[in-house]
């Protein structure tokens, strides 16, 4: 038996020096213990093979019983443990504490010296609006949640469709029919459990509107039609908010940040009045390249996450233009049109 006991102790540690995990040395000792097995029962008794490995199979059927116990034991408390920790809620630190995990989890934001620990509790006590769930608001809604912004609200009537997957990267297969705001709310919350998401399933309406913006500490625009752009200019403007704006067209997308009460133009300086049907095309009908939104809505988070911590130089007064097809950025500046029906400019 001895013997035994010899050859499973060096099985084990030859295993574990040649990298093999506990489940692959444990199916070696299991091959050992059925070959010691098989001996008693093939050779006869008195056999010096059987004398050299305990003399009975009775002994080694005792062992086997005891360690399949222990090994049913194991695992029923493995899984146990895995279901009272899937189930435990996320314990939710004191007011304007982090929990250790949430310290781990932004430790890249806090060694940032233009963010630290300051601008993190700042992206936690944040609240910030996006409408729109579609190409724009997808990886920016995923981006703020991620770099833990307390509060996340997403406004959106629209519901997810097989051809929004293309580019609208928060969404899944899975989820086609499902309102794109609660769609959002499930990627993002598998995301960062820490982050509190608002879905409003509905459109942005101007009786409202500015109540809701006042909510919140920064709006995000990625809409795709200009008439809800008018109104969250007007909206954004009257609430004192300020608004990142970003918009797409086929390989090229333009993003800015409106903010007139600290002297930067709106959104109806820039564009006074919509064009007119057909020069501007949507990306269903003018096409758009799928990842185009990614890089413009993870620019409209950043721009977002610049703005909440006072970190750098956001966008105001000036439009940043990329241009996917030729990998070309340019930046413009912009000015306040006199006589702006919005902001007085």
């Amino acid at each position: 038996m001895l013997l035994v006991l010899a050859l499973a102790a060096g099985l084990w540690g030859l295993g574990a020096l040649m990298g093999a995990s506990r489940m692959a040395r444990a199916y070696m000792l299991g091959l050992l213990y059925v070959a010691v097995l098989a001996l008693h029962v093939v050779l006869p008794e008195g056999h010096p093979a059987r004398l050299a490995t305990g003399g009975s199979a009775a002994l080694w059927l005792i062992v086997g019983g005891f360690g399949g116990l222990g090994a049913a034991y194991a695992f029923v408390l493995r899984r146990l443990k895995a279901r009272a920790e899937a189930k435990a809620p996320v314990q939710a630190p004191p007011p304007g504490r982090f929990s250790g995990a949430e310290l781990e989890r932004y430790a890249r934001h806090i060694v940032l010296r233009e963010l630290g620990g300051p601008g993190q509790k700042a992206l936690k006590e944040a609240r910030v609006l996006v409408i729109g769930a579609g190409g724009l608001g997808a990886p920016a809604l995923q981006y703020l949640a991620a770099a833990g912004v307390g509060t996340i609200g997403v406004i959106d009537d629209d519901v997810v469709e097989n051809a929004n997957l293309q580019r609208q990267v928060i969404h899944t297969d899975a989820r086609i029919g499902m309102p794109k705001v609660f769609s959002a709310q499930a990627a993002m919350e598998a995301q960062n459990p820490y982050v509190t998401v608002r879905p409003y399933h509905r459109r942005l309406e101007a009786e409202g509107a500015e109540a809701l913006f006042a909510d919140y500490d920064l709006i995000l625009d990625g809409t795709d039609n200009f008439e809800t752009r008018y109104l969250a200019n007007r909206a954004a403007v009257a609430a004192g908010k300020p608004l990142v704006s970003g918009a797409l067209s086929q390989w090229e997308g333009q993003l800015s940040v409106f903010d007139p009460a600290k002297g930067t133009p709106c959104y109806q300086c820039l564009f006074p009045e919509a064009p007119a049907p057909g020069l501007a095309p949507s990306c269903a009908e003018a096409g758009v390249l799928g990842p185009l939104p990614g890089v413009v809505g993870a620019m409209m988070a950043v721009e977002a996450v610049k703005l909440v911590t006072g970190a750098g130089q956001p966008l105001l007064g000036e439009m940043l233009i990329y241009d996917a097809l030729w990998g070309e950025t340019r930046k413009i500046a912009l000015k306040r049109r006199a006589g702006c029906p919005v902001c007085g400019g």
